[in-house]
């Protein structure tokens, strides 16, 4: 029987803080008791804020944790490829188009409270382009204007047929992608998304088990509809508790979350920072 795969897939666009080591921790000991793996993998798929010192720190904090993992780590900027031929199968499909409303114009679409949002609270694409004539959408992009790519998701819902997930503490899940309307798969500067990167990469590197934070357990929607029309393997998930600011939202880089390279500055030990991540 083959091992069970975990990873640990933080973006080195800051330091780590408090919620990234509940999510490596958990990572470290589901892996542990199953006898399995742990991978790293370096989700830079933005290669502006993503820095070299970033991926070094997190990486001295995991030694600092205690954590082992397999190395090398993979970086998804160096396999855009892999995401490109996706892409391509599902354009194949017929199931891509470029969108070149911008999400400053989506948010004026927008302005009416009932219009419809994500289940993270942002708007919906409103399809405008969706049946944009093929030359002229060439012509645009020829031109240069900004574009994403974007997932017909009606037409894939019809095609993938009902979805579900397994849940570590709730058994099958089903699945909703259509909540997410017509997601990014691509943008003209950046060769893939989140959704489609991650799922990609779980498929080539053989993970099985996928621990995450709570804030992802929608997406997983998504997920599982990408994975069924490119016929990838179904991972197991397990979404956890978020570590949770003062203010009661989640800890967030761009927010300046408290850093455990700073912590451990002050004299946090590893067994601090498990006692302060409730583990």
């Amino acid at each position: 029987m083959n091992a069970r795969v975990f990873r640990f897939a933080p973006s080195p666009n800051g330091p780590l803080h408090l919620g990234h080591a509940l999510s490596a921790l958990l990572n470290a000991e589901r892996a542990r008791q199953a006898g399995g793996r742990l991978l790293l993998r370096i989700e830079d798929i933005d290669t502006i804020r993503c820095r070299p010192e970033y991926e070094a720190a997190i990486r001295d904090d995991l030694a600092w944790l205690g954590i082992a993992h397999e190395t090398p780590p993979r970086r998804q900027s160096e396999h855009f490829d892999d995401y490109r031929a996706a892409l391509d199968r599902l354009t194949a499909m017929g199931l891509v188009y470029p969108a070149f409303l911008s999400r400053a114009q989506t948010k004026a679409h927008a302005a009416d409270p009932a219009f419809p949002r994500d289940p993270d609270g942002a708007p919906l694409y409103p399809g405008t382009d969706r049946d944009l004539d093929a030359a002229d959408a060439a012509d645009r992009i020829a031109a240069g204007r900004p574009y994403a790519l974007r997932l017909k998701m009606a037409e894939a819902v019809r095609r993938a047929g009902p979805l579900d997930w397994s849940e570590r503490e709730e058994g099958r899940v089903p699945a909703d992608p259509a909540r997410w309307g017509d997601v990014v798969l691509a943008r003209k500067e950046t060769p893939t998304s989140y959704h489609l990167s991650v799922v990609v990469d779980d498929a080539l590197q053989g993970v099985t088990d996928i621990v995450r934070g709570r804030d992802l357990y929608h997406a997983t929607s998504v997920h599982r509809l990408l994975q069924t029309l490119l016929g990838l393997p179904q991972p197991a998930y397990e979404h956890h508790r978020l570590i949770l600011g003062a203010d009661g939202r989640k800890l967030s880089k761009s927010e300046g979350a408290r850093a455990l390279g700073a912590l451990r500055a002050e004299g946090a030990t590893p067994e601090d920072i498990r006692r302060l991540v409730g583990l």
